[in-house]
């Protein structure tokens, strides 16, 4: 099977070199390596009982523009899960959420500049939780001496990231969920929620304040058309509560017109309930790419689920109600409802067929593949998130990947073949 992975990723360098695409997910290098690795990974600070921060983090999202260019996102900065339940350890607090523009050198990203997002009047973001009502997780932030840390009502813990035809940023979060839209030097211009209390005066539909914590917003990215931004949900919502955890499937994906604010709603079924969503792409206005896996570690846990799956909405039913529980099926969520059943209730889920299973890279090493980008019709690029190289919980500790030696997690892009073409 290696074999034939290595044999295909081979042709395919060789067959699309010099191949050119213009939509704004696709990307039109010479050639790609296998792996390219990102050169940015020098250590950000020391916690107390010695373990390094790696000032990585690159690879929660990625996007990038026709001349090359990617722009690769990081999350809201390293933390770790407290000794107490809804704990976070931040163990830098003053950390500015980001994306860095890298350049494909050989089988480097080298890194051009930095894009640090700000807030409408310029001022650095955070990755703090937001308050309760603004957005809030319920999360209890603390610093490494185990001080409360004040909430931040514009923090944002960014996950999802495309660039517009026009050179701008969107970006969706885990927090409220939020998404923002930023100009080309990281500012906001517009901050929009299901609150309502962004900058813009637009909203998502309510429901969507029912995200589970650290379950937002993973995945956005724009339809070709530029019309329509698509945002994905990690997990199921907590709708109406928390007691769907262990039986939920459908995952919410939202279609935004730009333009005017109005949404629509569509269903997509996990393969298990304990699976999760990490990414979405857009290869037509219709068909995207959505990154579904589990949490485990390669080399460590018997079994790994990470696949690329190509979906259509095309046939799909909008499911959209202006109620904040959204639409019922015979007085339960959707949440509450086996795939059996929404399929009884007549609702339409998204189409989907495996376009690649990472599994197959031989030796794949991580366990947080979280950014796609289409490099053309028949590749594409996959990074994974490397958690600043830092694990644990209540006590910071290296995050040592057993298939990198039980060395510490890092960002590397791997160029891949997909089962078919994509369009």
């Amino acid at each position: 099977m290696k074999n034939v992975f290595l044999f295909c990723v081979l042709c395919y360098v060789s067959m699309f070199i010099g191949c050119t695409e213009s939509t704004n997910n696709t990307i039109t290098p010479m050639s790609y390596p296998e792996q390219a690795f990102v050169n940015k990974n020098v250590v950000m600070s020391t916690t107390p009982n010695g373990i390094k921060v790696i000032n990585g983090g690159y690879g929660s999202g990625i996007t990038s523009n026709a001349e090359g260019i990617y722009y690769i996102m990081t999350d809201r900065g390293p933390n770790i899960d407290g000794s107490a339940s809804g704990v976070k350890v931040f163990s830098n607090p003053e950390f500015n959420p980001h994306m860095g523009k890298f350049k494909l050198v050989g089988d480097s990203l080298v890194l051009q500049s930095i894009i640090s997002f700000k807030d409408e009047n310029g001022k650095a973001l955070t990755g703090l939780p937001n308050p309760a009502g603004a957005g809030g997780t319920g999360e209890i932030a603390l610093d490494l001496t185990g001080n409360a840390i004040n909430l931040d009502v514009n923090g944002i813990d960014p996950e999802g990231l495309v660039i517009a035809n026009d050179g701008t940023f969107w970006v969706s979060d885990e927090y409220g969920p939020h998404i923002l839209h930023l100009d080309q030097t990281g500012k906001t211009i517009e901050r929009i929620n299901p609150f309502g209390s962004g900058i813009g005066g637009k909203k998502i539909p309510s429901v969507f304040a029912k995200r589970r914590a650290n379950r937002g917003m993973e995945g956005i990215t724009i339809t070709p058309d530029q019309k329509y931004l698509v945002g994905m949900m990690q997990s199921p919502l907590y709708n109406p509560d928390s007691k769907v955890k262990s039986t939920a499937v459908a995952v919410r994906i939202l279609f935004y017109e730009i333009a005017t604010g109005t949404a629509k709603e569509y269903v997509y079924i996990l393969d298990n309930v304990n699976y999760a969503v990490s990414e979405i792409v857009a290869i037509t206005n219709t068909t995207f790419l959505v990154l579904e896996r589990d949490g485990n570690i390669p080399g460590k846990d018997a079994t790994n689920f990470k696949k690329i799956f190509k979906i259509d909405i095309a046939n799909a039913s909008d499911i959209t109600v202006a109620d904040a529980g959204g639409k019922l099926i015979n007085a339960k969520t959707i949440e509450q409802s086996t795939s059996d059943e929404i399929k009884a209730a007549g609702i339409i889920a998204v189409s989907k067929s495996e376009i690649v299973d990472i599994m197959s890279i031989p030796n794949y090493p991580h366990d947080k593949p979280e950014g796609i980008v289409i490099i053309n019709n028949n590749m594409i690029g996959i990074i994974n998130d490397d958690d600043f190289g830092i694990g644990g919980t209540g006590v910071y500790e290296q995050k040592s990947m057993p298939l990198l030696s039980n060395n510490a997690d890092k960002n590397v892009i791997y160029f891949v073949p997909t089962l078919k073409s994509l369009k």
